[in-house]
């Protein structure tokens, strides 16, 4: 009996659950501990605990990309993964016990947090591979509303120890990626060369959709995939300024984290809703969970210290965070569409998306520390505040548009539409493993040498299964099996 290629249509508690460790995880550690800066001759660096680790995280990321695949499988292996746990925690903990910031221990503490938490967030990203979009997409956000939840937890228990029990959740996070999926062929190592295979992700997710003039499209997937990244590095740079305003060393990073985390916990609550609600393929919910959180980041700014509103600072710091969290999760998702619309993997997509959201954030630390240098006396720079309302601004009205986020649907409408022609003939004609990973790749006319090449296997191989999908589906020819495929799509 042949065996048929099921894919997960119902959310992943291993995934929910892991990822909201991880994002837990980070909440705790960059907001709401205490902002310390770091002394370099007459320059005090404010936020020197969080550039460190980004630094570090965005290094992470680049060096992925230029990893051989015997490097990538030791990077990503099982006991990699519970280094990289067993590494943040140290890092956390140096975090609690070393307020003071000296060089050696902010490099040691950097290191440790930055490169071990952006090879976790890539293996998240292949991990999230596994599901197809409509499904990986509303488990971010659960992941991020229970995320939240753990935070809120920490603000609101005033349990000295409560600390350490945060500093524990990488470990749950590396534990969830090492518990094997029954849709995972790949459980030894993550490739991060390559899409998921069928048995992870239905192939037809893995190729660019069904258009008149292929040529044309992937022109513009390639300048709407510019606009994402250059938009997310812009949106990071303001994070940064943000990240940095109204700050001093040995006070809190964040006053009012919890109620920032409460506004984000309702945000991404009400976005899983639209996407479980309103159906992910026409991009509706993301598109509205998009403006929504542009809208809150703004509305923040306006609550920020000025000659009317002086004692809103902190209100206005707080709606700014969950804007900003909010517009994160919304970015996520966007990597995950990226990787199914540019036929590359999901950690690839994560590495790239993460890259450019952490580089900003660095170039905004960097720049807004700059600007209260040159203002001495000034506590709170208000043009910290400006330049980062500006970016906002032009990101949302002039780079990546509302009129992106419609034509990003249309091809993920696309998408999904030979998505499902791919499943159901996999499952009217029970096609096994192999079979669906080489059926759409002949639906888009592939030559036999490029699927062979496209999945590294041989031609002849390619030609065997092939034969087999021909005698299941009653056809003589590729002609015919587009032309019945056709039928079904109808």
């Amino acid at each position: 009996m042949t065996q048929t290629t099921s894919q997960p249509d119902k959310m992943s508690p291993r995934r929910v659950v892991g990822f909201a460790c991880n994002q837990g995880f980070i909440f705790f550690l960059f907001y709401m501990g205490q902002n310390r800066a770091l002394t370099v001759g007459a320059f005090t660096f404010e936020r020197a605990d969080l550039i460190g680790a980004l630094l570090f995280m965005v290094l992470a990321l680049l060096v992925l990309r230029l990893l051989s695949e015997s490097s990538r499988r030791i990077v990503f292996s099982r006991p990699a993964l519970v280094l990289y746990a067993l590494m943040l925690m140290t890092g956390s903990l140096l975090t609690q016990f070393l307020p003071d910031q000296a060089l050696p221990w902010w490099l040691l503490e950097s290191f440790l947090v930055g490169v071990s938490y952006a090879f976790l967030l890539a293996s998240w990203g292949h991990s999230f591979g596994e599901a197809p979009t409509k499904v990986s997409a509303p488990e971010v956000f659960f992941a991020s509303f229970i995320g939240a939840l753990f935070g809120i937890t920490l603000s609101i228990i005033p349990l000295p120890s409560i600390e350490l029990v945060f500093c524990l959740l990488p470990l749950a996070s590396a534990a969830a990626l090492l518990v094997p999926s029954q849709y995972s062929t790949k459980n030894s190592f993550l490739d991060l060369a390559t899409p998921p295979s069928t048995a992870t992700k239905n192939a037809a997710s893995n190729t660019k959709p069904i258009v008149v003039d292929e040529k044309d499209a992937s022109k513009q997937t390639a300048l709407l995939t510019l606009k994402i990244m250059a938009g997310t590095a812009l949106f990071g740079m303001a994070a940064g300024f943000m990240e940095t305003f109204n700050t001093q060393p040995g006070t809190e990073t964040m006053p009012a984290f919890g109620v920032a985390l409460l506004l984000f916990a309702a945000f991404a609550l009400g976005t899983l809703s639209l996407l479980l609600s309103d159906g992910f393929g026409k991009g509706a919910a993301l598109n509205k969970g998009y403006r929504l959180a542009i809208f809150v980041m703004l509305l923040g700014f306006l609550l920020l210290p000025s000659p009317l509103f002086v004692d809103s600072a902190t209100k206005g710091e707080a709606i700014i965070l969950a804007g900003y969290l909010g517009l994160s999760a919304v970015l996520i998702s966007l990597f995950l569409v990226l990787a199914e619309i540019t036929n590359t993997s999901t950690t690839v997509s994560f590495s790239k998306g993460f890259a450019a959201l952490f580089g900003g954030e660095v170039v905004g630390i960097f720049l807004a520390n700059i600007l209260s240098t040159a203002q001495p006396g000034e506590t709170n720079p208000y043009s910290v505040v400006v330049f980062a309302g500006i970016i906002v601004l032009f990101s949302y009205l002039f780079l990546f548009t509302e009129r992106d986020f419609s034509n990003l649907s249309e091809i993920v409408t696309s998408a999904d539409s030979f998505e499902s022609t791919c499943q159901e003939f996999i499952a009217r004609y029970s096609l096994s493993a192999r079979e669906a990973e080489v059926l759409p790749f002949v639906l888009k006319g592939r030559t036999s040498d490029r699927i062979s090449r496209e999945l590294f296997i041989s031609k002849s191989t390619v030609e065997t299964h092939l034969s087999h999908i021909y005698t299941k589906a009653g056809v003589h020819n590729r002609q015919e099996l587009i032309d019945l495929s056709d039928l079904l799509s109808s």
